[in-house]
């Protein structure tokens, strides 16, 4: 960008325009450009933050604000959608007088029509408003600019009362004008443009503000228009050249949206015999070749949107199993199919997605979907992506969508789509693949309830001793009594005893809250103990525990006297923390597999 800048601004062709007075004023030398993605970044050269008045570029922003006011229907009794072919300013109408489009100046005062017949004497203000939620800023007006339009604006008086004569401005037609003046003499920077252009590619959601500024189906029909005559009657060289839905004005500003990925904003006065910028079209067309960013030359493999796929060989959650549980697991491990999205999803990378989940059946009867690395799905997708469900439960194939939090509106769409009760929702993967797990092993009768009482000498970190010793150990330990959601073990605590849990459930968690493992009667928490001096992660209760805490020192000193106990329980962690090591090893493969 700094390289468009550098390249192009000793080019001194072009005048400043002077059909109204005022706008004489602008410094020809000014030169600024600016670029707003859709996650908040702004990049600036030049002259970005220089404040000149809007003029046309308005027109597009407030189509959309009729479109929103009045709805679709009237907007398109008023004003067509064709391209004109003639100067931005031409006192012409279609065959059944109306504005050929909304981009050139009976349209753009056809617009401001219906913004005051819903808004009054509000229009304005309501239009400064919605200009300024685009910016992300309370944006002003030149007042100067403003009562030079006004002064000398005959021809866009003979246009609204032209519009006035076929009934498409009805009522006052000079407050109309008045609006409409007003409206092309609201201050902006390049820095501005860019932001609102961001706001169209980004389906209507301010990327700085994160304000929903107006609703994508405006947007679908706002940068359509813009696309066919946003560029005066220069728009099919300039779709052809650049390829980005753009706006331009005569105060030297250009505004181009490419939608999902950037906004685009420059500023220079020097126009061409068009009315556009000339800097700001070498600018446009030089970004555009450089980094392909032309809309209609596009690359995408669908494949790209699974970022994984797999079954729970050795890729369970982090729910610690009894060894009968895990046998189970480990038998029906092809019953859990996970599948993990990347990207935003849209027809044909849904059409991907189910063609692939039918590519081997009869399938798993267990379908885990994992959106979290999703940001937006499109209406086509979600229709797509329900119909599938639905198809899928009727082979009884039961769907499990996790990444999604309370309230999402993805969520919402996909359940109506769906049209299923039965569709299981998570906010983790984890927590979806543990659900899931949890049915296997119930379909397969090994199910454990939490409220069994487990022995000691169930326990795997005290396997292969005699009875006898298991009952010493017994002797040492203390039982212990937790309620729901109370913490047992603090990180940074002292680590000076083990845990064997009898009943109940726990959670051993990070600070952050995220969760390492759960477990359940049989297992058993704090040994790591046996090697580090402090704790590491806190342990929750997440029903009611019951469980035998054995004291560091008093096993030291049973296994003092006995060094083949603790030879015996050293094995059996080593054997804990082999296994650990699998599944994490096996989750790295994963990963690096795609």
């Amino acid at each position: 960008m700094a390289g468009c800048h550098a390249d192009f601004v000793g080019n001194t062709s072009g005048a400043v325009a002077d059909y109204i007075p005022e706008l004489q004023r602008a410094d020809p030398a000014h030169f600024g450009i600016a670029l707003a993605t859709i996650d908040g970044h702004v990049y600036e050269v030049g002259d970005s933050r220089a404040p000149f008045t809007i003029q046309s570029v308005s027109k597009a922003l407030v189509f959309a604000l009729a479109i929103e006011l009045v709805g679709e229907a009237r907007v398109e009794a008023a004003i067509g959608v064709e391209p004109s072919g003639e100067a931005f300013n031409s006192i012409r109408l279609t065959a059944n007088n109306r504005p050929y489009n909304p981009m050139v100046n009976a349209g753009a005062i056809a617009c401001s029509g219906l913004v005051h017949q819903a808004e009054r004497d509000g229009a304005f203000n309501c239009i400064l408003d919605k200009l300024s939620a685009f910016a992300g800023r309370d944006l002003d007006v030149d007042e100067s600019v403003y009562l030079s339009e006004r002064l000398t604006g005959d021809r866009n008086r003979a246009i609204a009362w032209l519009l006035r004569n076929h009934a498409v401005i009805k009522g006052d037609v000079d407050a109309v004008l008045d609006t409409y003046f007003r409206q092309c003499a609201v201050l902006v920077t390049a820095r501005d443009l860019a932001v609102m252009a961001a706001t169209l590619a980004n389906r209507g959601i301010n990327p700085i503000t994160g304000n929903h500024v107006i609703k994508p189906e405006v947007v679908a029909k706002t940068l359509s228009v813009m696309t066919s005559s946003g560029m005066y009657d220069y728009a099919g060289e300039w779709i052809y050249r650049v390829g980005i839905p753009a706006k331009s004005g005569v105060g030297g500003g250009i505004m181009a949206a490419l939608p999902s990925q950037l906004g685009l904003g420059t500023y220079s006065p020097r126009l061409d015999e068009h009315g556009n910028s000339v800097r700001g079209l070498q600018v446009c067309e030089a970004l555009s070749a450089r980094f392909d960013l032309h809309m209609l030359n596009r690359s995408a493999d669908v494949r790209t949107c699974v970022i994984a796929d797999y079954d729970i060989s050795g890729i369970s959650s982090r729910r610690n199993r009894q060894p009968h549980e895990q046998q189970i697991l480990e038998d029906h491990r092809t019953d859990i199919r996970v599948i993990e999205l990347i990207g935003a999803l849209n027809f044909a990378t849904i059409d991907y997605v189910t063609r692939r989940l039918v590519a081997e059946p009869p399938g798993a009867p267990l379908l885990i979907l994992d959106f979290r690395r999703v940001p937006d799905i499109t209406k086509a997708g979600i229709r797509l992506l329900g119909e599938q469900v639905q198809n899928l439960e009727k082979l009884g194939t039961t769907a499990i969508v996790t990444g999604f939090e309370d309230g999402s509106e993805l969520l919402t769409a996909i359940h109506v789509a769906t049209g299923s009760s039965r569709l299981r929702r998570f906010a983790l993967l984890d927590d979806g693949v543990e659900w899931a797990e949890d049915q296997l092993i119930y379909r397969y009768g090994g199910f454990t309830s939490q409220k069994e009482t487990t022995h000691l000498a169930d326990q795997t970190l005290l396997f292969g001793l005699s009875p006898d010793q298991v009952a010493a150990i017994s002797e040492l330990a203390t039982v212990r009594h937790y309620g729901t959601a109370q913490r047992i073990i603090g990180v940074g605590e002292p680590a000076n005893s083990l845990f064997f849990l009898q009943s109940g459930m726990v959670s051993v968690k990070l600070a952050s809250g995220v969760r390492l493992a759960s477990l359940g009667p049989g297992m058993v928490f704090g040994e790591m103990a046996i090697i580090e001096s402090a704790r590491v992660a806190d342990v929750w209760a997440d029903t009611p525990v019951t469980c035998l805490e054995l004291p560091l020192e008093a096993l030291t000193r049973y296994s003092d006297l006995h060094p083949e106990i603790s030879l015996q329980i050293m094995r059996n962690l080593a054997s804990l923390l082999a296994r650990r090591l699998v599944l994490a090893n096996a989750k790295v493969d994963l990963l690096s597999a795609y």
